[in-house]
Formats: C-alpha cells, structure tokens, sequence
C-alpha cells in the first residue's frame, strides 16, 4: 500500500503523519480523517468548497487528473501551487505521496467535525 507523509501544520498536525497503509482509489482526505488528521472539509467531500485544498510535494503524477468542477474550485483557494489539489477528489494511487496542507483557507468558520 502506498504511503502519504503529511508535512507539519501549526493547527491540524504540528508534528506532521506518516500514514504507511494508504488504500488505492481512496480519497486523501478520506485517509487523513481516517488517520485523526482533522482536515477541514466543510462541504463534507463533495467538491463544493476549497477547504480541504492540499499541495502535493511528490507523488502528484500519480494522482488522475483534476476535474474541471475542481479546477475552477481550485482558481479560489488560497496558496494555490501547480501541484494542488482538493483532498476529496485527489485518489490515492500505486506512488507514495507527501503533501502540505496550506496554513489558511478561505472559510471564515472552521466547522466542527
């Protein structure tokens, strides 16, 4: 199974995850929050919002090609980079993946989930 290294953030994992049993065709954000990596997803998965928004720093290729619904998402996000995605709709594949989850998103209220 492939492994997702999820880098530090000050407020969701601030010694950052290694999570080494990643199921293929699995959502990354599905895992994180299977993993106690309490992402925001504000729309509950459904890629209506921005706030689950991750950059891929290796293994990006892997990942299927973004949608254009998430595309256009993506054009609001904040700290957008060539290699982000939305969580929800990025799947895992065969390649390990380290990812960086942007300190801000542009949701004013954080949801308790």
């Amino acid at each position: 199974m492939p492994k997702i290294t999820v880098l530090p953030h000050p407020d969701v994992c601030p010694e950052g995850a290694v999570i080494d049993d990643a199921p293929a065709g699995v959502s990354i954000c599905r895992i994180l929050l299977d993993h106690d990596v309490e992402i925001e997803h504000a729309c509950e998965l459904s890629c209506a919002c921005t706030t689950c928004h991750v950059i891929v720093r290796e293994g990006f290729a892997s990942l299927d090609p973004a949608t254009d619904s998430e595309e256009d998402l993506l054009d609001r996000a904040w700290g957008l980079a060539s290699t982000s995605r939305l969580s929800c709709q990025a799947k895992v594949a065969s390649a390990d993946l380290t990812i960086e989850i942007p300190r801000y998103t542009i949701n004013h209220a954080k949801e308790s989930h």
